[in-house]
């Protein structure tokens, strides 16, 4: 298959479109330090493309510390991650974009291809902004509407629904092994960004998104 049945690209945001994904390891690394759980790369790789109650569980359950936290406490917690996110979020600039990206969205345009975005951050639309691409993505997934995180693929189906395309004519993009089984899940074509290694199920990989190309998709099908 090459891309002539492909119509539509559903992205992700973090790692993908802009190094979220640090600031989002910065935010949640001040949670880990403040009850006490051990910050290490695996915790750090773990977080990527999980929602934000999950994170939280997950960062506890590393520290056997489930059970010292009511709901309550819990959600105060999700909050302060946010707000350290959200500090670090303002700062963002158009130089924040990863390599090649404006380019690749700029030839999708232009190839009259349809773009939507499925990051399970609900501050992505603010992102964009901060970033100036928000016109490229006139089609966004609502995290908020969605019942199941990553790896489901109910974020990928929507994805599709929402471009009004079939999903065997969408490709997803994620730098995560949870988005990559979401991608696959939905039945649309899955690029990885990042180690073959970690993101070994995806139907293509390139190793940064500065290689993410219509000629280089189109190659690599």
């Amino acid at each position: 298959m090459g891309l002539e049945k492909i119509k539509g690209f559903i992205f992700d945001l973090d790692g993908v479109i802009s190094n979220t994904s640090v600031l989002h390891s910065k935010a949640w690394k001040q949670i880990a330090d403040k009850v006490g759980t051990p910050w290490n790369d695996k915790l750090a790789e773990d977080l990527k493309g999980v929602d934000r109650m999950d994170s939280l569980n997950l960062i506890l359950d590393r520290g056997n510390l489930q059970g010292k936290y009511s709901e309550e406490d819990k959600l105060a917690l999700a909050q302060e991650k946010n707000d350290n996110y959200l500090n670090l979020v303002d700062q963002m600039s158009p130089a924040d974009i990863l390599p090649g990206i404006k380019e690749f969205l700029d030839s999708l345009r232009d190839n009259g291809y349809l773009i939507a975005l499925a990051s399970a951050s609900k501050n992505a639309p603010t992102v964009l902004e901060k970033l100036q691409l928000s016109e490229y993505f006139q089609k966004v997934v609502n995290p908020a509407l969605l019942s199941k995180g990553k790896p489901d693929p109910e974020i990928y189906t929507k994805g599709a629904e929402i471009l009004d395309l079939a999903p065997e004519q969408c490709i997803g993009i994620e730098d995560a092994e949870v988005g990559i089984a979401a991608i696959n899940g939905a039945g649309e074509t899955s690029i990885g960004i990042g180690s073959a290694d970690i993101l070994k199920d995806a139907d293509i990989v390139f190793a940064s998104t500065d290689e993410l190309t219509l000629a280089n998709i189109e190659k690599a099908l």
